[in-house]
């Protein structure tokens, strides 16, 4: 093998992975950003806590937003209600 053949192959080699680098550059600063890798899951604001179906039409979903619990009252594809609900500190405890 000569050395022709040595620079030859190395130059190619450095063709080749310069081309790969232009290709990652460019996905990263082209592609959609739902095909991009993200950092950690950040905390969601609200969760659904617990669902119910009350009937064939209608759901009460036990919502936490920011920290407060609501309930919500879903039927017929549409919102019927929607009321806080108290912290478990502000209930007064039942003594019997």
């Amino acid at each position: 093998m000569g050395i022709l053949q040595v620079i030859s192959m190395l130059a190619a080699l450095a063709v080749t992975l310069g081309l790969f680098g232009l290709a990652v550059w460019a996905w990263r600063r082209f592609a959609p950003a739902s095909l991009l890798p993200t950092a950690a899951p950040r905390e969601r604001r609200m969760k659904v806590i617990e669902t119910l179906v009350m009937g064939t039409n209608h759901r009460l979903v036990l919502v936490r937003l920011d920290g407060q619990d609501r309930l919500v009252l879903l039927g017929e594809g549409s919102l019927l209600g929607a009321l806080p609900l108290p912290q478990a500190k502000d209930v007064a405890k039942d003594p019997a």
